[in-house]
């Protein structure tokens, strides 16, 4: 029997919040994460590093601050004791007066002068952000992180009048400062426990009401497996503690939530994020790794894996109203749960859902016959589990039904699901007129324990071993102990036509990039060089899984891959142990075309689905200043895809279509009519953030990407440049297992005004404009030590025109210094003859394997005319079973 999620459209629950994918040291520093993943993923709070902070090496709200208000940012916590170094704080003590802070820099000398020393600290901490921050009114202080663990008051009995008085001394110092640079009231939460404590909580708040300093919002985690069983039955304690207070309703923030299990796994996180919107509050993931990469849900530098996938799904909901939902097992640990949001506005009805290994029967009520009419088309995507490093492509329609007979507002739909840690989107909108759709994107996939194996061990994977503390398997179940010269995973597969094929492999390289061999029909093909992944304890080793990619030539039929140790079946290839997961098979002989109808676009500024009939009806309507739609495209690789708009105006238009923050061309149509226009444009690997405009008015179908020729990027290696001051050419060792191209790279790069590498311009990158500069580069520096948080270093690399900076971004961390990944930095360029030079005068810049420099946009953008409805495209739709009933 199918599990049964019932959603009833007409029952509301309220204005959609959006605060679930709230993130813990999701923001390392400037540019880490991307732009685009920051807006895609749809992060209005975070919680990071107090200025000037020693706690962690990045994520010092302050530094972090502009990207995270750029869009959707509404609230920055930060951990005002994250001021110091160690975890626990202090050494896990409260401080006394041992101490003399000097306000003006923060430094202190070892002498006391009557005041507490942590208040001085608090305050060096609300005057920076009071006179730094653009944005001081968004900003939310946090004196104290789990005082009811290993910080400072875990004795509540012995330690409560001393924890309220001290609640009750940084709560006043905080609004002191903020009093005396005339910013009115600064927002303040607590008290911030590890769990849920009634007892504490009641005495708290009592305290707190009696002596004006109540929270402006209040704080606790729910972190174990068990708290998706619970956490609505300890906000039902909460509220009711208010009233018994007489306390009006205070805002919630759960400041960290989930286990290691659950971060990157869509099928995890829908069962976090529909219990948190459907309290209202807002909550972060949890820190357990490194920060800057929204608590393991992006992937390499710019990329998104399937939790990332997640997060903007649920951000896609603004604006909605959110819905009755039913699960079948409503507060249990690991099962099918949802959210069902309607946007009348848009006419766009919306579940989410995952969480199950068994198939689902979706029940949707209340579609109102004024909103969405007689018919419905409904499309489902799905997003599987990539590896919390894993690249994760744009999720693609599983199953479709158009023109559905919706009686008496309701409609069954049977969903072939996937596995238990996959997500699914469906999405409901009035039907369209449709021509017949061209043929998808062929693809397949299998997982690693479903290949023949030899000499390598299927491990089962439990989701809920080690209490949480491990990373989750597709299907359950990884192949490892693929240490010998004789190991192998031979998988047959049947392909429909001769052409490219990227083979796509999921698994985890335990802290060194690695290699095997690919055999294709028993004939060595070619090297697969996987990148490190992170292994710095048991809990990562062997299961912080990412991906590699590489492209195959196969001939229509029936084939074998086999993955190998060895090439010649006697000598381990460097680092060949490692752990398999899934193996991805794509067609893209034709560039993998991927569209993006309206449907699935967000828009800001009142812009919209439009739904006035004709034949461009459920079209993205933009038109004027602040009007905008916007897609998140992705890139596999790095380089040029053409991107291919259509959209029809009612009169001479223009259409203005803008790549990752710049403006990339404006598509001028001189009269009323159905149009496609298209612009090769250059895209970073990983998310992209395309957005839509225009003055006069225009109505958009779909948003295209299609795979280009990169004959407009020229690429450097970097012992090819010219280098100045202490960088240096080095080698990679064969043994090293390292992707560095042509086995060099160069090191000690910044540190000064001298060390940098020098290139000239040349043909191709001589003239002014917009570019983009992708950097083959390695980062693994670590700064000081912690419990368990790796202590990360985000690299700035400065790109200099001549003496003038043309672009400059931080680039994350990569787990290994053999191991390269691309970052792509916009630069804009001045001149046509300056040289190009690459460094940091403040710090380390990243070594460097090779650079690309591209336009922005190769040759000239076109615009032709079309007729007829809008096709779907190759790479939107595949179809599977598909049931439905009115």
């Amino acid at each position: 029997m199918p599990d049964v999620l019932s959603v009833d459209f007409a029952q509301t629950t309220g204005d959609f919040r959006g605060g679930a994918t709230g993130t813990l040291y999701g923001f390392g520093d400037d540019g880490v994460p991307t732009q685009a993943l920051i807006d895609g993923a749809h992060i209005t709070n975070s919680s990071q590093k107090a200025p000037y902070g020693t706690q962690h090496p990045s994520g010092d709200a302050l530094t972090i601050e502009d990207g995270f208000f750029a869009k959707h940012g509404q609230e920055l916590a930060i951990y005002i004791q994250d001021y110091y170094p160690d975890w626990s704080y202090n050494g896990g003590k409260r401080p006394g007066d041992a101490r003399t802070y000097d306000q003006t820099t923060g430094t202190f000398v070892e002498q006391s002068n009557g005041v507490w020393d942590y208040l001085e600290i608090v305050e060096f901490v609300t005057e920076a952000v009071a006179t730094q921050s653009d944005h001081p009114e968004k900003y939310l202080f946090i004196p104290f992180n789990e005082p009811d663990g290993g910080n400072w008051y875990p004795d509540w009995a012995a330690q409560q009048d001393q924890f309220l008085a001290d609640w009750q001394a940084t709560y006043e110092k905080i609004q002191e400062v903020y009093d005396r640079h005339g910013l009115g009231h600064a927002r303040i939460g607590g008290p911030g426990d590890t769990r849920w404590q009634p007892e504490r909580s009641a005495d708290y708040l009592t305290y707190a009401k009696a002596n004006d300093v109540l929270p402006d919002v209040f704080i606790w985690h729910e972190l174990g497996i068990d708290n998706l069983a619970t956490f609505r039955s300890h906000m039902r304690d909460y509220r009711q503690l208010e009233q018994d207070l007489g306390i009006d309703p205070i805002h919630v923030n759960i400041t960290e939530y989930g286990m290691l299990r659950d971060m990157g796994v869509p099928g995890q996180l829908v069962q976090w994020l529909s219990m948190f919107e459907d309290e209202k509050v807002d909550a972060q993931t949890a820190y357990w790794n490194y920060a800057g990469n929204l608590s393991d849900n992006t992937a390499r530098a710019g990329g998104a894996n399937a939790g990332w996938w997640m997060f903007k799904w649920y951000g896609d909901l603004e604006g909605s109203q959110t819905v009755q939902v039913d699960p079948p097992h409503p507060d249990t640990v690991d099962t099918l749960q949802g959210i069902g949001a309607i946007d009348a506005a848009n006419r766009r009805a919306t579940v989410l859902l995952g969480g199950t290994d068994d198939d689902v029967r979706l029940d949707l009520s209340g579609l109102d016959r004024r909103t969405f009419g007689q018919k419905v088309d409904v499309e489902v995507r799905e997003v599987t589990l990539s590896g919390a490093q894993g690249l994760s492509s744009t999720p693609r329609v599983v199953q479709r039904l158009d023109g559905a007979t919706v009686r008496s507002g309701e409609l069954a739909l049977d969903l072939d699901t996937y596995d238990r840690y996959a997500a699914y989107q469906v999405l409901v909108t009035p039907a369209q007129a449709h021509e017949a759709a061209a043929a998808p994107t062929w693809t397949t996939s299998i997982e690693a324990e479903d290949t023949a194996l030899t000499d390598a061990q299927v491990y089962a994977q439990d989701p809920q071993g080690d209490g949480g503390w491990k990373f989750l398997a597709s299907g359950g179940h990884d192949v490892g102990s693929f240490n010998k010269a004789t190991s192998r995973a031979d998988w047959t597969v049947t392909v429909p036509r001769d052409g490219t094929y990227r083979l796509q492999v999921i698994g985890a390289t335990p802290g060194v990039p690695g290699r095997h061999a690919l055999f294709v029909d028993g004939a060595l093909d070619q090297p697969v060089q996987y990148t490190a992944d992170l292994a710095l304890t048991s809990a990562q080793k062997w299961q912080y899984r990412g991906s590699t990619e590489v492209q195959v030539e196969l001939a229509a039929g029936e084939h074998v891959l086999s993955l190998r140790a060895s090439e010649d079946g006697r000598t381990l290839l460097p680092n060949a142990d490692i752990t398999l997961d899934k193996l991805v098979l794509t067609d893209v002989s034709d560039g993998e075309p991927t569209a993006y109808p309206a449907r699935t676009m967000r828009f800001a500024g009142g812009a919209g689905l439009d739904w006035d009939g004709g034949k461009a009806q459920g079209s993205a309507g933009v038109q004027g200043d602040g009007q905008r739609a916007e897609v998140y495209a992705t890139a596999m690789e790095s380089g040029y895809y053409d991107i291919a708009v259509r959209h029809t105006t009612s009169a001479s238009s223009d259409l203005t279509l803008s790549a990752n923050g710049r403006a990339a061309t404006t598509f001028d149509t001189p009269r009323p009519g159905s149009w496609v226009s298209t612009a090769r444009v250059h895209l970073a690997e990983g998310i992209n953030e395309l957005e839509l405009t225009s003055v006069t008015g225009a109505l958009v179908e779909s948003v295209t990407t299609t795979r280009a020729s990169d004959d407009a990027a020229v690429t450097v290696e970097a012992e090819d440049t010219d280098l100045h001051g202490t960088a240096v050419v080095a080698s990679k060792s064969a043994a090293s297992g390292s992707n560095a191209s042509g086995g060099k790279v160069v090191e000690w790069l910044g540190d000064g005004e001298e060390n940098y590498l020098e290139i000239a311009r040349a043909a191709g990158f001589d003239a002014a404009g917009d570019y983009d500069v992708t950097v083959r580069y390695a980062n693994a520096e670590l700064s000081g030590k912690h419990d368990y948080n790796p202590q990360v270093v985000d690299r700035e690399l400065q790109v200099r025109e001549g003496d003038s900076v043309a672009g400059a971004t931080h680039f994350r961390y990569t787990f290994s210094w053999d191991s390269f990944w691309d970052r792509t930095v916009p630069v804009t360029l001045a001149t046509a003859d300056r040289p190009l030079r690459f460094g940091n005068p403040e710090a380390f810049a990243p070594n460097i394997d090779a650079i690309t420099i591209a336009p922005l946009v190769a040759g000239e953008p076109t615009t032709r005319r079309v007729t007829g409805h809008a096709p779907l495209v190759a790479g939107e739709p595949t179809t599977r079973r598909v049931t439905g009933r009115g």
